[in-house]
């Protein structure tokens, strides 16, 4: 039998607490970070706080209800959501991992559940990876500049702020995804564990991971230089407004000393 998986990145993160609170299902599993509810027509469905939300057999009608209707839980929702998909065929002899498709032996619910927790994971970091090419493109900016002109094109509040979306993303991305963790349930289960290890390689998705964590690493450095750049030409600043001050002190007492 063939299923399909498709997760949407729909926004920055989701109310999971008051989303559970209105949607009239009894969940098969959830925590603080996560909920995923077997519902009928072997139709399964898999929310999570960091903005995704996954559908295996659904339709698409079905699908754009329930976005539709999920966003009032939604920060920061997109005009455009991000989205990936995966092939699902049970009845194989083993599992193969192909381009968007795997053949797996039998589907079940921990089977899917795994499945649709990788594609997540996936979309989720096609977005994360989109905002730190971002900051690389706006910390190139500056840096061109500084190679051009020998000045560093940023305010103080600018860089604040800069840096405040670089460290807001750093966090997200350590608190809402758990690339180098494998489920619960595969810790006992070896064909669970073998699914998850083949998902995570085919979906490369701790390489895309290190590439994000790599490219956050560069740009935080560059923020520390201009930092210190910053510094430095406030200090620079400083030392000739206190020079001015004490010329002007001298002046003033030499014009009072002729004038007496």
């Amino acid at each position: 039998m063939t299923y399909k998986a498709i997760a949407y990145q729909v926004a920055d993160s989701i109310d999971l607490k008051a989303f559970r609170a209105a949607f009239q299902a009894d969940a098969y599993a959830f925590d603080k970070d996560e909920i995923f509810y077997t519902l009928s027509e072997e139709k399964y469905l898999y929310v999570f706080k960091y903005g995704v939300v996954c559908f295996l057999n659904y339709d698409e009608i079905k699908v754009a209800e329930f976005i539709q209707f999920l966003l009032a839980f939604c920060k920061n929702p997109f005009e455009q959501a991000m989205q990936e998909e995966l092939v699902i065929e049970t009845g194989a002899q083993e599992n193969k991992f192909g381009f968007n498709k795997i053949e797996i032996l039998a589907g079940d619910v921990e089977t899917f559940r795994i499945i649709m927790l990788n594609v997540s994971q996936s979309v989720a970091l096609d977005y994360y990876s989109n905002q730190t090419n971002a900051l690389l493109e706006e910390t190139n900016t500056h840096t061109q500049s500084l190679e051009k002109t020998g000045k560093l094109g940023i305010s103080g509040i600018n860089l604040k702020k800069y840096i405040g979306r670089t460290l807001n993303l750093k966090n997200k991305i350590a608190e809402n995804l758990y690339i180098f963790d494998s489920p619960d349930v595969t810790w006992e289960n070896e064909r669970l564990n073998k699914l998850d290890l083949g998902l995570k390689n085919m979906f490369d998705l701790q390489d895309r991971f290190r590439t994000i964590h790599d490219g956050l690493e560069i740009v935080k450095e560059n923020l520390d230089l201009f930092k210190d750049m910053l510094q430095h030409r406030k200090s620079t600043a400083l030392e000739w407004i206190i020079i001015i001050l004490i010329l002007v002190e001298v002046v003033n007492l030499v014009v009072e000393k002729f004038v007496k």
